[in-house]
Formats: C-alpha cells, sequence, structure tokens
C-alpha cells in the first residue's frame, strides 16, 4: 500500500493549547498588540488610499480639462463658421467701394443724354445691388453713421469738422462707409467728427 504525505507539512496545524487565535492579545495598558505585519499592512493600506485619491483627483481634473476642451473646440468651430469668410469679405469690400464711387462720379445729366451710357450706369447700378444683397445674405452689414454719435468701436475719426447746427461728438462726414460682420466690425467707417466749440 502506498502512503501520500503532503509536500509542504501536514494539511492541517492544529492551534497549541492554551492558544486562542479569535482573542486578540493586549499589553500591560490594556491596548491591542499590534504585529510588525499587521502595522505593514496598515502602513501599505494607507498609501494605496493616498494614491487611489491623488488617481482620483487626477482623473476628475483630466474630465474638467477634456469638458473646457470641447467646449473650446466648439466655440471656436462655430466662429469659423460665421466669421471664416471675413478674409473674403474685407477683399470684396474694395470692389463694393469702387462700384459705389463709379456710381458717385456719373452725373445723372449725363446719363439721360447718352443711351449707350444709361445702359452702362444701370448694369454698375443692378451690380452694386447685387453685391449689397449678397453681403446681407451672409451676415455683412453696410455702416452709415452719418448723424449718430461717434463710436470708436466701429468709426474711424480722421479729422475734426465745424458744424454748428449739429452736436459736438456726432459724425458729420462720412468718406468711407464701413461694415460689420454678424455683428463684429471688420471695418470701421471712414469719418469726420464735429468738433467742440
Amino acid at each position: 500500500m502506498i502512503r501520500l504525505q503532503p509536500l509542504f507539512g501536514s494539511a492541517s496545524k492544529e492551534p497549541k493549547t492554551g492558544e486562542d487565535k479569535t482573542q486578540p492579545q493586549e499589553n500591560s495598558e490594556g491596548e491591542p498588540v499590534v504585529s510588525e505585519a499587521e502595522k505593514t499592512l496598515q502602513t501599505e493600506n494607507e498609501k494605496l488610499l493616498e494614491k487611489v485619491k491623488e488617481l482620483d483627483d487626477k482623473f476628475k481634473r483630466a474630465l474638467a480639462e477634456g469638458e473646457n476642451s470641447r467646449i473650446r473646440m466648439r466655440r471656436q468651430v462655430e466662429d469659423a463658421k460665421v466669421f471664416g469668410i471675413q478674409g473674403f469679405c474685407k477683399d470684396l469690400l474694395e470692389v463694393a467701394d469702387v462700384l459705389e464711387k463709379a456710381l458717385e462720379s456719373v452725373p445723372q445729366e449725363e446719363v439721360t443724354k447718352s443711351e449707350i451710357l444709361k445702359t452702362l450706369f444701370t448694369g454698375i447700378e443692378m451690380t452694386e445691388k447685387q453685391m449689397q444683397s449678397v453681403f446681407r445674405r451672409h451676415g455683412l452689414i453696410k455702416i452709415n453713421p452719418l448723424g449718430e454719435k461717434f463710436n470708436p468701436n466701429d468709426h474711424h475719426a480722421l479729422f475734426e469738422a465745424v458744424d454748428e447746427g449739429k452736436e459736438p461728438g456726432t459724425v458729420a462726414i462720412v468718406t468711407k462707409q464701413g461694415y460689420k460682420l454678424h455683428d463684429r466690425t471688420i471695418r470701421p467707417a471712414m469719418v469726420g467728427v464735429v468738433k467742440a466749440p
């Protein structure tokens, strides 16, 4: 008959008589005796708890930073959609100015004299109106501040003018009209402001 013996000692060890494993031992002052192994475990547990708190804090900060980044990106995308055409609009403003000057420079009596000039004038006028219509459709609005109070955000003062019939600080002359793209001034109106007496 073959007898099997456990490799690492007996499978169950009985506690020595007189030893009670369930009762914690106490020192002379009545405090429970903590073994070195238990102290080490407590220290490791405290370190782990600190590490968990630190990781939790880092995780919350990363979440907040991610949310802030998403909000910033969403705002930038919305601004890009609205103001992405700003550079293109600025370039087209020069064309609009040329068309406006062309219309202003032709005397009306000359237009009525020549049929060819009348047709050309009408074509330029229609082109200018169509361009302003396209501008409005895309949120580009003309600023004509004649008679309004001077606003440094929307107007650029070129000179002061004497006009006793108008209140000081109001716009007396507009040399070049300004434009706003969705409430953002992309070109201030070039103006002359009434001088204080």
